[in-house]
């Protein structure tokens, strides 16, 4: 009796201990495995902004394997990306106005298909390994070429530029056009 009071002592206090630290680390985004980062940059008159978590190659087969060839990728790690535009842009001339939306991604080894989506502030996966992206509520999709990038990009990068935005990571670059 004295064993088993003993035991359970010691095991409220391990979780006394580990369970706010837990807690802290999942508040604390920065001591996540792929860090948030944010791109920002103008096009034409509007900023642009892109928020997502920065996943790292660490060795790994990026395309056609970590991210399924095919399939709908939240376009980082953790939460699905944003991006968020304060005036109207055109996308490979499709109208995105103002505001906050998810960007998904299908990747293909010859085309990718970048996706637009309403909702936002959802977790990127469900538990099933499929993505939280709801067709439904997709503002549009419009396709891009990938190119093979100028140099190996051990964390995925996103870059904001006058002309568009651009997702580089592992031996891979997507650019999207924007005016």
């Amino acid at each position: 009796m004295r064993h088993s009071i003993i035991r359970y002592s010691l095991l409220l206090a391990v979780i006394a201990f580990v369970l706010p630290s837990a807690v802290f680390a999942q508040k604390d985004k920065s001591k996540r495995a792929s860090p948030p980062a944010t791109a920002t940059g103008k096009i034409g008159e509007a900023t642009v902004t892109i928020d997502y978590s920065s996943p790292s190659v660490k060795g790994r087969k990026i395309w056609g394997d970590l991210v399924p060839y095919d399939k709908v990728w939240r376009a980082g790690a953790n939460e699905a990306t944003i991006i968020t535009t304060d005036k109207n842009i055109k996308i490979l001339g499709k109208l995105l106005p103002p505001g906050k939306y998810s960007l998904y991604a299908i990747p293909g080894e010859k085309e990718w298909t970048i996706i637009l989506n309403f909702e936002t502030g959802q977790w990127g996966v469900k538990m099933d390994g499929s993505t939280t992206e709801d067709p439904t509520k997709d503002v549009f999709r419009v396709t891009v070429k990938p190119e093979k990038s100028k140099s190996f990009t051990e964390n995925l990068t996103y870059s904001v530029d006058s002309k568009g935005f651009a997702l580089v990571w592992e031996n891979v670059e997507v650019f999207v056009r924007v005016k």
